[in-house]
């Protein structure tokens, strides 16, 4: 690994936060204690604050099982996912036999999905109701099926953290004010045609959210740097609308039609700073 080396998102993730990072780096904590991220997603929040030192250490989650194990093995095996991962090439016919397999080792489960990943179609994670990947194979120029640098600056920067298969409240469940707490849940469709959870066999609607907006003012309230971001709606303003919150254009580049990946408006939730005891 090249010196001084930071480690970006392994995955490509739909919902990815490249675009806002900036937006929510500045509201997010200069000295956090410990990060948490119950959604952690592709983690490119993460690995940014990572690069910059912002953490001592963090706690991530997702329900994704899959993905979950990704990071895992980058923490415990990281050779081992590369020497696997130098294996595969980019072909059609490769793509569907490594599609049907079911690695035993973590290591070659890890690979698989990052192998998918970066070859399938559109970068997608999407399982049929049996819980099998279905993504078709992808037309790519050249593919980097195996960035050797960016996994192992990726496995050292996992290498402070926690990451579990959880329910977000239990994830963040001992934050306190030196903390600071990203949620990226899955999101509010903007129409009743559109589905953003497709990817999570776990249905995460209107009830899920409320619950998040429960558990965003009880941090707020004990004094955690606490963001949220979503889609921008009539629901989402309904349920976040009563926390100080930015309407922030995002390009979304994971749509399976063209023409809707053009920009959308997204709500960026953040948390008051808690206020101060006179003297």
């Amino acid at each position: 690994m090249k010196r001084g080396y930071a480690a970006r998102p392994v995955l490509k993730w739909a919902g990815g936060k490249r675009q806002l990072q900036h937006r929510i780096l500045e509201k997010l904590r200069e000295d956090i204690e410990t990060y948490y991220e119950p959604f952690v997603g592709g983690g490119a929040i993460f690995f940014a604050l990572a690069a910059e030192n912002r953490f001592k250490r963090a706690v991530l989650g997702d329900r994704n099982a899959d993905l979950v194990e990704v990071y895992r093995a980058l923490t415990e095996d990281v050779e081992g996912v590369i020497r696997l991962l130098r294996k595969y090439r980019y072909d059609e016919a490769e793509y569907y036999r490594v599609r049907e397999q079911r690695p035993r080792s973590l290591a070659g489960r890890a690979a698989r999905l990052i192998y998918l990943n970066k070859t399938g179609y559109n970068g997608l994670y999407r399982v049929n109701r049996a819980g099998e990947f279905n993504v078709p194979f992808g037309r790519h120029k050249s593919p980097l099926i195996c960035d050797e640098d960016n996994l192992r600056a990726a496995a050292t920067a996992l290498g402070r953290a926690e990451v579990v298969t959880d329910d977000f409240e239990a994830v963040c469940r001992d934050a306190g004010p030196r903390d600071a707490v990203y949620f990226d849940p899955p999101y509010l469709p903007v129409s009743k045609t559109s589905n953003f959870t497709a990817y999570d066999p776990h249905p995460f609607g209107v009830d899920e959210h409320e619950r998040l907006a429960q558990l965003f003012e009880r941090l707020e309230r004990r004094g955690v740097c606490t963001v949220l971001s979503n889609s921008y709606t009539e629901q989402t303003r309904k349920i976040f609308g009563r926390f100080q919150y930015d309407r922030v254009p995002v390009k979304r580049p994971i749509n399976s039609k063209a023409n809707l990946r053009g920009p959308v408006d997204e709500i960026l939730v953040f948390s008051r700073p808690p206020a101060r005891k006179r003297a």
